[in-house]
Protein backbone atom coordinates (compact mmCIF):
# COMPACT_ATOMS: atom_id res chain seq x y z
CA UNK A 1 0.00 0.00 0.00
CA UNK A 2 0.92 3.89 -0.80
CA UNK A 3 1.47 5.62 2.80
CA UNK A 4 0.06 9.05 2.59
CA UNK A 5 0.59 11.59 4.94
CA UNK A 6 -1.68 14.57 5.20
CA UNK A 7 -0.67 17.65 6.04
CA UNK A 8 -3.85 20.32 6.84
CA UNK A 9 -5.82 17.47 7.20
CA UNK A 10 -8.92 19.01 8.73
CA UNK A 11 -9.74 21.55 6.49
CA UNK A 12 -11.66 20.96 3.06
CA UNK A 13 -9.22 19.96 1.06
CA UNK A 14 -7.68 17.66 3.46
CA UNK A 15 -10.52 15.87 4.25
CA UNK A 16 -11.57 15.79 0.58
CA UNK A 17 -8.04 13.57 0.23
CA UNK A 18 -8.81 11.45 3.04
CA UNK A 19 -11.80 10.56 1.90
CA UNK A 20 -10.62 9.47 -1.41
CA UNK A 21 -7.85 7.56 0.07
CA UNK A 22 -10.21 5.84 1.86
CA UNK A 23 -12.27 4.01 -1.41
CA UNK A 24 -8.36 3.62 -2.95
CA UNK A 25 -7.18 -0.36 -3.47
CA UNK A 26 -3.65 0.51 -3.65
CA UNK A 27 -3.41 3.82 -1.43
CA UNK A 28 -3.86 4.64 2.92
CA UNK A 29 -3.23 7.99 4.65
CA UNK A 30 -1.52 6.80 7.78
CA UNK A 31 -0.53 10.26 9.06
CA UNK A 32 -2.72 12.99 9.20
CA UNK A 33 -1.20 16.41 10.73
CA UNK A 34 -2.74 19.89 11.63
CA UNK A 35 -2.35 22.54 14.15
CA UNK A 36 -6.02 22.58 14.81
CA UNK A 37 -7.86 19.57 16.86
CA UNK A 38 -4.56 17.79 17.70
CA UNK A 39 -5.26 14.74 20.01
CA UNK A 40 -8.89 14.43 18.22
CA UNK A 41 -10.05 11.72 15.40
CA UNK A 42 -10.65 12.62 12.53
CA UNK A 43 -13.95 11.08 12.22
CA UNK A 44 -14.95 13.13 15.52
CA UNK A 45 -13.91 16.64 13.66
CA UNK A 46 -15.79 14.77 10.78
CA UNK A 47 -18.89 12.62 11.65
CA UNK A 48 -19.40 11.32 8.44
CA UNK A 49 -16.09 9.88 8.29
CA UNK A 50 -16.95 7.71 11.39
CA UNK A 51 -16.56 3.57 10.91
CA UNK A 52 -14.11 4.63 8.03
CA UNK A 53 -11.36 6.95 8.83
CA UNK A 54 -10.15 6.92 12.54
CA UNK A 55 -6.68 8.29 12.62
CA UNK A 56 -6.07 10.87 15.26
CA UNK A 57 -4.50 14.22 14.49
CA UNK A 58 -1.16 14.55 15.65
CA UNK A 59 0.95 18.42 15.73
CA UNK A 60 3.59 19.41 12.85
CA UNK A 61 6.11 19.02 15.78
CA UNK A 62 4.71 15.71 16.98
CA UNK A 63 7.50 12.39 16.24
CA UNK A 64 4.50 10.62 14.53
CA UNK A 65 4.16 13.59 12.04
CA UNK A 66 7.41 12.33 10.62
CA UNK A 67 7.49 9.06 10.22
CA UNK A 68 8.45 7.52 6.76
CA UNK A 69 5.26 7.91 3.88
CA UNK A 70 5.41 7.80 0.92
CA UNK A 71 3.41 10.43 -0.74
CA UNK A 72 2.56 13.87 1.47
CA UNK A 73 -0.51 15.98 0.33
CA UNK A 74 -0.13 19.51 1.24
CA UNK A 75 -3.34 20.66 1.88
CA UNK A 76 -2.22 24.15 3.44
CA UNK A 77 -2.29 28.04 2.13
CA UNK A 78 1.00 29.55 0.23
CA UNK A 79 3.85 29.38 1.70
CA UNK A 80 3.59 26.15 3.88
CA UNK A 81 4.37 23.89 1.47
CA UNK A 82 7.60 25.35 0.41
CA UNK A 83 8.55 25.64 3.50
CA UNK A 84 8.11 21.88 4.78
CA UNK A 85 9.62 20.20 0.93
CA UNK A 86 13.03 20.10 1.39
CA UNK A 87 12.69 18.37 4.42
CA UNK A 88 9.77 15.93 2.96
CA UNK A 89 11.78 15.01 -0.11
CA UNK A 90 15.08 14.47 1.96
CA UNK A 91 12.93 11.88 3.74
CA UNK A 92 11.93 10.24 -0.04
CA UNK A 93 9.06 11.09 0.20
CA UNK A 94 7.18 12.55 -2.83
CA UNK A 95 5.06 15.99 -2.82
CA UNK A 96 1.41 17.32 -3.75
CA UNK A 97 1.17 20.81 -2.49
CA UNK A 98 -2.36 22.39 -2.74
CA UNK A 99 -1.12 25.86 -2.99
CA UNK A 100 0.16 27.78 -5.55
CA UNK A 101 3.92 26.94 -3.79
CA UNK A 102 4.86 24.75 -6.68
CA UNK A 103 2.59 25.71 -9.59
CA UNK A 104 5.26 27.86 -11.10
CA UNK A 105 8.54 26.17 -11.99
CA UNK A 106 10.98 29.39 -12.16
CA UNK A 107 11.61 31.83 -9.64
CA UNK A 108 10.34 34.29 -11.85
CA UNK A 109 7.13 33.22 -12.43
CA UNK A 110 6.27 32.38 -9.07
CA UNK A 111 7.81 35.85 -8.25
CA UNK A 112 4.93 37.36 -10.97
CA UNK A 113 2.29 35.00 -8.97
CA UNK A 114 3.34 36.26 -5.22
CA UNK A 115 3.11 39.52 -5.78
CA UNK A 116 -0.32 39.43 -7.00
CA UNK A 117 -1.26 37.86 -3.89
CA UNK A 118 0.96 40.07 -1.36
CA UNK A 119 3.36 38.07 -0.51
CA UNK A 120 7.03 37.43 -0.62
CA UNK A 121 8.30 37.34 -3.92
CA UNK A 122 11.39 35.29 -2.75
CA UNK A 123 10.75 31.31 -2.93
CA UNK A 124 11.92 29.33 0.11
CA UNK A 125 12.89 26.27 -1.27
CA UNK A 126 13.74 28.15 -5.19
CA UNK A 127 16.38 25.32 -5.53
CA UNK A 128 13.31 23.02 -6.18
CA UNK A 129 11.15 25.12 -7.96
CA UNK A 130 12.76 23.91 -11.61
CA UNK A 131 12.17 20.17 -10.89
CA UNK A 132 7.74 20.71 -10.07
CA UNK A 133 5.18 19.68 -12.68
CA UNK A 134 2.10 21.78 -12.91
CA UNK A 135 -0.28 18.93 -11.44
CA UNK A 136 -2.80 19.26 -14.65
CA UNK A 137 -2.53 15.79 -15.77
CA UNK A 138 -5.06 16.25 -19.11
CA UNK A 139 -1.74 18.34 -20.28
CA UNK A 140 1.54 17.54 -18.83
CA UNK A 141 0.78 13.64 -18.18
CA UNK A 142 3.80 12.67 -19.59
CA UNK A 143 5.73 14.64 -17.05
CA UNK A 144 4.17 13.13 -13.81
CA UNK A 145 6.01 10.28 -13.56
CA UNK A 146 7.70 7.67 -11.31
CA UNK A 147 10.82 9.89 -11.24
CA UNK A 148 8.81 13.21 -10.34
CA UNK A 149 9.03 14.24 -6.41
CA UNK A 150 7.03 17.50 -6.26
CA UNK A 151 3.59 18.26 -8.50
CA UNK A 152 1.96 21.69 -7.45
CA UNK A 153 -1.74 20.88 -7.88
CA UNK A 154 -3.96 23.41 -9.75
CA UNK A 155 -5.98 25.96 -8.59
CA UNK A 156 -9.69 25.48 -8.46
CA UNK A 157 -10.60 27.95 -11.04
CA UNK A 158 -7.95 27.35 -13.46
CA UNK A 159 -8.68 23.52 -13.97
CA UNK A 160 -11.87 24.81 -15.50
CA UNK A 161 -10.91 27.52 -17.41
CA UNK A 162 -7.96 25.23 -18.77
CA UNK A 163 -9.71 22.35 -19.65
CA UNK A 164 -12.36 24.71 -21.03
CA UNK A 165 -10.00 26.59 -23.53
CA UNK A 166 -6.97 24.03 -24.17
CA UNK A 167 -8.31 22.69 -27.29
CA UNK A 168 -9.41 25.98 -28.90
CA UNK A 169 -6.18 27.76 -28.13
CA UNK A 170 -4.13 24.75 -29.41
CA UNK A 171 -5.60 24.21 -32.74
CA UNK A 172 -6.47 27.81 -33.16
CA UNK A 173 -9.50 28.31 -33.74
CA UNK A 174 -10.41 31.42 -31.92
CA UNK A 175 -8.69 35.21 -31.94
CA UNK A 176 -6.67 34.40 -29.04
CA UNK A 177 -6.67 37.68 -27.68
CA UNK A 178 -10.19 38.00 -27.07
CA UNK A 179 -10.56 35.42 -24.50
CA UNK A 180 -12.88 36.33 -21.58
CA UNK A 181 -13.97 33.74 -18.56
CA UNK A 182 -16.73 34.11 -16.05
CA UNK A 183 -16.50 32.06 -13.27
CA UNK A 184 -18.83 31.28 -10.57
CA UNK A 185 -18.09 29.18 -7.24
CA UNK A 186 -20.00 27.92 -4.24
CA UNK A 187 -18.79 28.88 -0.74
CA UNK A 188 -16.86 26.41 -0.04
CA UNK A 189 -14.37 27.25 -2.30
CA UNK A 190 -13.61 29.79 0.61
CA UNK A 191 -12.79 26.84 2.95
CA UNK A 192 -13.37 25.98 6.22
CA UNK A 193 -12.43 28.96 8.22
CA UNK A 194 -15.29 30.80 9.57
CA UNK A 195 -15.81 34.37 8.47
CA UNK A 196 -17.96 37.02 8.68
CA UNK A 197 -18.65 37.45 4.91
CA UNK A 198 -19.60 33.60 4.49
CA UNK A 199 -21.85 33.74 7.72
CA UNK A 200 -25.39 32.43 6.30
CA UNK A 201 -27.17 35.34 6.79
CA UNK A 202 -24.32 37.45 4.65
CA UNK A 203 -24.09 34.61 2.03
CA UNK A 204 -27.85 33.62 1.55
CA UNK A 205 -29.54 34.80 -2.00
CA UNK A 206 -26.13 37.06 -1.92
CA UNK A 207 -24.35 36.81 -5.47
CA UNK A 208 -21.46 38.83 -5.59
CA UNK A 209 -17.89 39.30 -7.83
CA UNK A 210 -14.83 39.70 -6.11
CA UNK A 211 -10.31 39.79 -6.49
CA UNK A 212 -11.86 41.85 -9.63
CA UNK A 213 -8.44 43.97 -9.50
CA UNK A 214 -6.57 40.89 -10.21
CA UNK A 215 -7.55 36.78 -9.41
CA UNK A 216 -4.33 34.78 -8.64
CA UNK A 217 -5.41 32.04 -10.42
CA UNK A 218 -5.38 34.08 -13.62
CA UNK A 219 -1.35 33.74 -13.66
CA UNK A 220 -1.96 30.06 -14.01
CA UNK A 221 -4.48 30.35 -16.69
CA UNK A 222 -2.23 32.56 -18.84
CA UNK A 223 0.75 30.55 -18.45
CA UNK A 224 -0.74 27.65 -19.54
CA UNK A 225 -2.80 28.84 -22.61
CA UNK A 226 0.16 30.96 -23.53
CA UNK A 227 2.28 27.47 -23.47
CA UNK A 228 -0.37 25.95 -25.92
CA UNK A 229 -0.31 29.36 -28.26
CA UNK A 230 3.22 29.68 -27.99
CA UNK A 231 3.18 32.97 -26.63
CA UNK A 232 2.21 35.12 -23.82
CA UNK A 233 -1.62 35.30 -23.66
CA UNK A 234 -3.62 37.27 -21.49
CA UNK A 235 -7.80 36.76 -20.51
CA UNK A 236 -10.40 38.64 -18.68
CA UNK A 237 -11.17 36.78 -15.82
CA UNK A 238 -14.24 37.53 -13.32
CA UNK A 239 -14.82 35.50 -10.29
CA UNK A 240 -18.18 35.24 -8.32
CA UNK A 241 -19.10 33.55 -5.41
CA UNK A 242 -23.25 31.96 -5.42
CA UNK A 243 -25.13 30.87 -3.06
CA UNK A 244 -24.16 27.45 -3.64
CA UNK A 245 -22.17 24.65 -1.42
CA UNK A 246 -20.23 23.23 -4.16
CA UNK A 247 -19.31 23.12 -7.55
CA UNK A 248 -17.54 25.41 -10.44
CA UNK A 249 -19.47 27.22 -13.47
CA UNK A 250 -17.08 29.18 -15.89
CA UNK A 251 -18.57 30.12 -19.22
CA UNK A 252 -15.48 31.05 -21.59
CA UNK A 253 -15.79 33.22 -24.57
CA UNK A 254 -13.80 33.92 -27.69
CA UNK A 255 -14.07 35.60 -31.02
CA UNK A 256 -14.15 33.15 -33.90
CA UNK A 257 -12.41 35.04 -36.34
CA UNK A 258 -13.19 32.39 -39.16
CA UNK A 259 -16.59 30.58 -40.42
CA UNK A 260 -16.16 27.60 -37.91
CA UNK A 261 -19.51 25.95 -37.22
CA UNK A 262 -20.79 24.71 -33.66
CA UNK A 263 -20.07 20.61 -34.96
CA UNK A 264 -16.55 22.06 -36.20
CA UNK A 265 -15.47 23.28 -32.78
CA UNK A 266 -17.37 20.08 -31.12
CA UNK A 267 -15.46 17.63 -33.15
CA UNK A 268 -12.18 20.15 -32.15
CA UNK A 269 -12.74 19.52 -28.45
CA UNK A 270 -13.98 15.88 -28.89
CA UNK A 271 -10.78 15.03 -30.95
CA UNK A 272 -8.86 16.32 -28.17
CA UNK A 273 -10.28 14.99 -24.90
CA UNK A 274 -11.78 11.60 -26.40
CA UNK A 275 -9.33 9.50 -24.53
CA UNK A 276 -9.20 11.52 -21.22
CA UNK A 277 -11.10 10.07 -18.47
CA UNK A 278 -12.24 12.79 -16.50
CA UNK A 279 -13.01 15.75 -19.47
CA UNK A 280 -16.87 15.05 -21.10
CA UNK A 281 -18.31 17.20 -24.04
CA UNK A 282 -21.27 17.95 -24.60
CA UNK A 283 -23.45 20.13 -27.04
CA UNK A 284 -25.68 22.97 -26.40
CA UNK A 285 -29.04 20.88 -26.36
CA UNK A 286 -27.05 18.46 -23.63
CA UNK A 287 -28.55 19.04 -20.08
CA UNK A 288 -25.77 19.42 -18.63
CA UNK A 289 -25.50 21.33 -15.18
CA UNK A 290 -23.54 21.13 -12.29
CA UNK A 291 -25.49 18.25 -10.41
CA UNK A 292 -23.82 16.04 -12.89
CA UNK A 293 -20.32 16.79 -11.49
CA UNK A 294 -20.97 16.76 -7.45
CA UNK A 295 -18.60 14.66 -5.95
CA UNK A 296 -16.38 13.46 -9.17
CA UNK A 297 -13.44 14.05 -10.84
CA UNK A 298 -15.11 14.88 -13.71
CA UNK A 299 -14.97 18.09 -16.56
CA UNK A 300 -18.17 18.61 -18.43
CA UNK A 301 -17.94 21.18 -20.98
CA UNK A 302 -21.10 22.24 -22.84
CA UNK A 303 -19.53 23.76 -26.43
CA UNK A 304 -21.29 26.19 -28.70
CA UNK A 305 -21.18 28.62 -31.32
CA UNK A 306 -22.83 32.04 -30.92
CA UNK A 307 -23.78 32.39 -34.73
CA UNK A 308 -25.35 35.84 -34.16
CA UNK A 309 -22.13 37.55 -32.76
CA UNK A 310 -19.40 34.65 -34.28
CA UNK A 311 -18.40 33.59 -30.73
CA UNK A 312 -17.34 30.38 -29.37
CA UNK A 313 -18.80 29.43 -25.73
CA UNK A 314 -18.12 26.58 -23.57
CA UNK A 315 -19.44 26.08 -20.26
CA UNK A 316 -17.26 24.23 -18.14
CA UNK A 317 -18.66 22.50 -14.58
CA UNK A 318 -16.01 21.22 -12.20
CA UNK A 319 -16.54 20.28 -8.48
CA UNK A 320 -14.43 22.60 -6.78
CA UNK A 321 -13.33 20.34 -4.19
CA UNK A 322 -12.83 17.14 -6.12
CA UNK A 323 -11.60 18.20 -9.52
CA UNK A 324 -10.67 21.51 -8.37
CA UNK A 325 -8.41 19.99 -5.18
CA UNK A 326 -8.23 16.54 -4.41
CA UNK A 327 -9.26 14.69 -6.56
CA UNK A 328 -6.83 16.10 -9.30
CA UNK A 329 -4.00 15.55 -6.54
CA UNK A 330 -5.42 11.60 -6.28
CA UNK A 331 -5.10 11.23 -10.11
CA UNK A 332 -1.69 12.92 -9.88
CA UNK A 333 -0.91 10.82 -6.89
CA UNK A 334 -1.59 7.95 -9.14
CA UNK A 335 0.16 8.99 -11.89
CA UNK A 336 3.45 9.37 -9.41
CA UNK A 337 2.97 5.49 -8.45
CA UNK A 338 2.36 4.19 -12.09
CA UNK A 339 -1.21 3.58 -10.93
CA UNK A 340 -4.02 3.66 -13.87
CA UNK A 341 -4.99 7.09 -13.75
CA UNK A 342 -8.83 6.58 -12.58
CA UNK A 343 -7.86 4.67 -9.57
CA UNK A 344 -10.24 5.91 -6.81
CA UNK A 345 -11.55 7.93 -8.79
CA UNK A 346 -13.87 5.83 -11.35
CA UNK A 347 -17.25 6.78 -9.67
CA UNK A 348 -20.59 8.55 -10.72
CA UNK A 349 -21.72 11.67 -8.37
CA UNK A 350 -24.65 12.52 -6.01
CA UNK A 351 -27.58 13.01 -7.56
CA UNK A 352 -30.42 14.83 -7.37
Amino acid sequence: MIRAKIVGACGYGGVGICELLHGHPEAEAVTLVDMENVGTSIQDVYPHLAGYVDKTVVAPDDPAASAPVDVVFTATPDGVGMKLAAGELQQGHKLIDYSGDFRFNTADSYAEYARRIGRDPVHAAHGILGESVYGLPELHRAEITRATRVVGNPGCFAVSCILGLAPAVKHGIIDRESIICDCKTGVSGAGRKPNAAFHFPARYENMNAYKLAGHQHVCEIERELGLLAGKALKVTFTAHVVPLCRGIMSTLYADLPGNTSAETAIEVYRSAYGNEPFVKVYDAASPVGSPQVRGTNRCNLVVSVDERTRRLRVVSYIDNLVKGQAGSALQNMNLLFGLPEKTGLDRPGVYP
